[in-house]
């Protein structure tokens, strides 16, 4: 233990007593952490049974876990659920297997790739939206889920996933529920077999296309450099399907469904805020020329507004709302002892909304990100992809994928929340709007 380290404060009675009426309140573990926060400060424990991770807010704190320290912290948490759902998967390992996995992995996500899938998210919005009837309601969280699962699929797997849409969708869901925050933080071993055939569905259909990948290949009669994801994982030496299998279910899980939390949150804030709405809109009318054809890099590009909207909503309900790590030794975090065996959590939802850190951190005011604003922040204060070595795999896909769906979207539709005042963050696989985001959509175009 590293000497005059100070031991991490928790709730004292009052502090204690607060949160209980917080949760009686609003029923989420999210204003627990909010609670803490506010009373106990940047650094607390939690002090449930069998659950009491160290919990870090703020610039300092996130510098140590993900850049001078995180080599000292682990990413793997045998018990969770995560785990044994992802198995090897590229989130969930360390060291050299994880180096590997990412080294394999990246050029498919790098932004000079993902610019050439422009065309293809434009495809895929239209192909959800043409389904949409003037005047009709729609849930704006089925809806980017719909969209996120076919621009994932088709262009980082290069596999249609419209065929299999319906028939995977509640496995999905399942599966998305068996990794969410639950009983098992406290019971880790409690038996969960209502998820056994939705992670036995998924399996199927994911060797099923790995086969297919590896039969086309060798019917091609050579060795290709794929582009895609899948293909550079087939041609790799020393993939075996066991181990393609786990990095696609984490792109397909982790991939899809930050980015269904991410687009509906910014259509959420935007039909909160009209002024920002018609703003956007107004942007990308003057950007997009055409509204028959897909934009250019460059016109994508040049959607400023609607990126700092979209940062906006990144920082107010960021999809990885915490990040878990595991210290395998002591050691000390921003001057407190965190003993062997801990499990480490860093919030991003609290360091993205401390009043310390951020002016007027409740409300939504994209032009915090205006040119020249981020230069006034302390580096890691803002930290929706993570940070460091280890950043989100897939952040300028997210980028990129966000700017083309949302411009086609308000391009296409005139939209009016319905539901505003109902909708709340849930914390499930991520910090999603619940119980949904309510709009009925107007077609312009």
């Amino acid at each position: 233990m590293t000497e005059n380290a100070r031991p991490l404060p928790s709730a004292d009675s009052r502090t204690g007593l607060e949160i209980l009426k917080g949760l009686a309140r609003e029923r989420s573990l999210l204003t627990a952490l909010t609670l803490m926060h506010r009373y106990v400060g940047r650094a607390f424990q939690i002090t449930m049974p069998r659950f009491q991770p160290a919990v870090f807010v703020g610039p300092e704190s996130n510098r140590q876990i993900l850049v001078t320290d995180r080599l000292k912290l682990l990413w793997r948490p045998e018990t969770d659920p995560v785990t044994r759902l992802l198995r090897h998967g590229v989130l969930v390992v360390d060291g050299e297997e994880h180096d590997r996995l990412r080294a394999l992995m990246e050029p498919a996500l790098q932004r000079p790739r993902v610019l050439e899938h422009v065309p293809a998210f434009w495809r895929y919005t239209n192909q959800v939206i043409q389904t949409w009837r003037n005047g009709e309601t729609r849930d704006m969280l089925v809806e980017m889920r719909r969209i996120a699962l076919l621009i994932l699929m088709g262009t980082v797997f290069e596999v249609d996933f419209a065929p299999d849409m319906d028939r995977m969708w509640h496995s999905i869901l399942h599966l998305l529920e068996y990794i969410s925050p639950g009983l098992w933080i406290i019971w880790p071993d409690m038996p969960r077999p209502k998820y056994r055939r939705a992670i036995e569905e998924m399996d199927d259909y994911l060797y099923a296309i790995i086969r297919r990948r590896r039969e086309e290949l060798r019917v091609a009669g050579r060795q290709p450099n794929p582009g895609d994801l899948l293909g550079r994982l087939v041609v790799a030496e020393g993939m075996t399907d066991d181990l393609i299998r786990d990095q696609l279910l984490t792109m397909l899980i982790a991939g899809h469904d930050t980015s269904t939390a991410s687009l509906s949150w910014t259509l959420f804030l935007l039909g909160r805020h009209p002024s920002a709405m018609a703003r956007a809109r107004a942007e990308v009318d003057s950007v997009l020329v055409s509204v028959e054809e897909p934009p250019t890099p460059e016109q994508a590009g040049r959607l400023e507004y609607l990126n700092i909207v979209f940062k906006e909503a990144l920082r107010m309900y960021p999809p990885i709302h915490v990040g878990n790590r595991r210290a395998p030794q002591d050691l000390a975090i921003a001057g407190y002892q965190v003993p062997a065996g801990t499990r480490v959590m860093y919030s991003i939802y609290l360091s993205h909304r401390d009043k310390d850190l951020w002016p007027d951190p409740e409300s939504f005011h994209p032009e915090r990100f205006e040119r020249g604003q981020e230069e006034k922040r302390l580096p890691l204060t803002y930290v929706p992809f993570g940070g460091g070595p280890r950043n989100c795999i897939g952040a300028a896909f997210a980028q990129v994928e966000a700017k083309v769906v949302l411009s086609r979207v308000l391009q296409t539709f005139d939209l009016e929340l319905l539901n505003g005042d109902e909708v709340r963050p849930h914390m499930g696989a991520t910090l999603e709007p619940r119980p949904g985001v309510r709009m009925r959509v107007r077609r312009r175009v």
